[in-house]
């Protein structure tokens, strides 16, 4: 099954909105969910708009962060045949953003310009503590959003006419859809935590019970195997286990986690151990993608 038809095929109810974001389109009906990482750039965004990838994150922690580059790969990501009239318009590939970490503060302007050019979500690096991941949360809402429970008061600028005009809906249906998910269940955003430290791991039970809104978990594999000595040894026994930690730990709160470095070689055992959001390298085609979805069943 393609994307876009598995998406059509999602049951909406008559009176109900038909998601915009993909990615939580698939945690919802409890399917695995393959995506990509690319430069925010638009040839990127260009060569994976035709593609099966249910996914894109925009990578901006290690490559330059430019508005105006990110605003055209986003542009350019969209399929004008998918236009869906009062619906609004998404890709069939949903883009999310990951921003830059640690900025004076917290990241919130990072945030504040990715979601204002029309981004389904940020991805925050190096969520270490309960504050951080306040913050990440807090960041991507608008503070006269219902805070419900344990959810952050938002603390985004206004400034949503780009986001709106992308996403193909009017300012007062974006301002009732532009709110985290699973907070606000009929939200279209997604803020996922980068957990990539042993510090984060120990503190990650703590962060999903007191931050709601946190929409996935990403094992941050290459930083947390440099701090153990053990430089992208992925498979070695020390990481596994802290890997391992953090599949229980979002099992035990409910949380869906990624795995960033998906390939043919392992995304049969990637699937079988949970990970519902799975990433390939930034390449256009990837055999593991194929060979992922028909294990998940949606070839």
């Amino acid at each position: 099954m393609s994307t876009t038809s598995a998406r059509n095929a999602s049951p909406h109810p008559p009176g109900t909105d038909a998601r915009l974001n993909g990615i939580i389109d698939g945690f919802e009906r409890g399917l695995p969910v393959f995506g990509a990482f690319a430069a925010p750039e638009p040839a990127a965004a260009i060569g994976l708009r035709d593609t099966d990838y249910d996914a894109v994150l925009f990578e901006a922690e290690h490559k330059p962060w430019d508005p105006p580059q990110l605003r055209d790969a986003l542009q350019y990501l969209l399929d004008r045949r998918e236009v869906r009239g009062a619906e609004g318009l998404a890709p069939a590939t949903t883009p999310l953003v990951r921003v830059p970490p640690n900025g004076a503060e917290l990241s919130q302007w990072h945030a504040k310009q990715a979601l204002d050019l029309g981004a389904y979500g940020v991805v925050w690096p190096h969520i270490d503590t309960v504050e951080e991941a306040r913050n990440a949360v807090a960041a991507c809402r608008y503070p006269g959003q219902e805070p419900g429970d344990r959810g952050p008061a938002g603390l985004r600028g206004d400034s949503p006419a780009w986001a709106a005009r992308y996403w193909g809906v009017p300012t007062a249906e974006y301002y009732r859809r532009a709110d985290v998910w699973p907070l606000a269940p009929h939200g279209e955003l997604l803020v996922g935590l980068m957990i990539e430290s042993v510090r984060a791991v120990e503190n990650l039970d703590e962060i999903l019970r007191q931050v709601a809104g946190v929409g996935f978990v990403m094992i941050g594999e290459g930083d947390l195997s440099q701090e153990l000595s053990l430089p992208r040894q992925y498979d070695h026994p020390a990481v596994v286990k802290y890997k391992q930690r953090i599949l229980d730990i979002c099992a035990g709160h409910g949380v869906a986690v990624a795995h960033p470095h998906v390939t043919a070689a392992n995304v049969d055992e990637a699937v079988e151990q949970g990970y519902r959001l799975l990433f390939t390298a930034p390449v256009v085609s990837h055999p593991g993608l194929a060979r992922g979805r028909e294990i998940a069943g949606r070839s």
